[in-house]
């Protein structure tokens, strides 16, 4: 039986001073009042309470037991109150794991305004695009591209992750600007390692979806490094909005076949199945919420 309750059981039997008053007090009946304390003095190898038709009392060994008793109770009634404290208290240390070019140039910029709000959380950042394991590496919260598997996690759906197809102005001057997906077989194409596949570039447009092989002159595993080779003029980039967008603004790259669109990539936050959700985590999340990164 549940010691805790069994304990219980003696301190409101010893306070009460009968089984049934202790019952009503845990709303349950005599009977299992009294099986607690069978069961507690079976435990511990002695009689704790002198029962009679008319009354009961504390046996020696009852009375010494019934004072620790109450340091017990007392104890984790302490414990749950911190626990629950803690909980309800936006407060501690939360570690996060998020993609490299999306935790530089989206998410850390929003964590200011969130750490200025809540002064006693503090966040321990990692960017890699490797996907981790979140138990393992003690992970809260883990931002992951792409499908997710079935690994036991909740996971909350993010906007979707835009590509984009780019090049400079020397690269097209020298080398022409694709009309057709198929074109993109004659051009030099620099592609990042994660993505699905590096020799064949899928895109939806007028006519449906078309997925194009290409012999990828450069393949590496940095974003950054994508855009630093199509700034160059190497060729023509595959990559995320987030990274390739400002550049497109400011004129330093140029959108290539933009009725052609790479398909979205899924994002989600994933995180622990714990319940409750513990008060930092859902701050965090309603944050990202606020900031629209959440998706509906």
């Amino acid at each position: 039986m549940d010691y805790l309750k069994s304990v219980e059981a003696f301190i409101l039997s010893a306070d009460k001073g009968s089984f049934t008053a202790a019952a009503e007090v845990m709303c349950i009946t005599p009977a299992m009042v009294g099986k607690h304390i069978r069961e507690l003095e079976k435990r511990l190898g002695c009689q704790l309470i002198h029962r009679s038709t008319r009354r009961q009392g504390l046996t020696g060994a009852g009375q010494r037991f019934y004072a620790h008793g109450i340091q017990i109770l007392s104890a984790v009634h302490e414990a749950d109150t911190i626990v629950h404290r803690l909980n309800d208290e936006v407060a501690g240390d939360l570690r996060i794991s998020a993609p490299v070019a999306f935790g530089n140039r989206v998410l850390t910029p929003v964590l200011t305004p969130f750490l200025l709000r809540y002064p006693e959380v503090n966040i321990d950042l990692v960017l890699t695009d490797r996907r981790v394991d979140l138990i393992e590496e003690r992970f809260q919260i883990a931002i992951r591209i792409g499908n997710v598997r079935d690994e036991g996690l909740i996971a909350l759906p993010m906007p979707p992750y835009r590509m984009l197809l780019a090049a400079s102005s020397a690269y097209l001057e020298t080398y022409g600007t694709p009309k057709t997906p198929e074109d993109l077989a004659k051009h030099n194409c620099i592609s990042f390692t994660q993505w699905q596949s590096n020799h064949f570039w899928q895109m939806e447009g007028p006519g449906g979806r078309y997925e194009v092989e290409i012999i990828p002159r450069l393949i590496v595993n940095s974003g950054d490094a994508v855009r630093q080779a199509a700034l160059s003029g190497l060729g023509i980039a595959f990559n995320s909005a987030v990274i390739l967008e400002a550049d497109i603004i400011s004129g330093k790259l140029h959108r290539v076949l933009p009725d052609y669109t790479p398909p979205m990539r899924p994002m989600h936050l994933l995180r622990l199945p714990i319940r409750p959700v513990p008060s930092t985590i859902a701050a965090f999340i309603e944050h990202l919420s606020e900031e629209n990164l959440i998706g509906q």
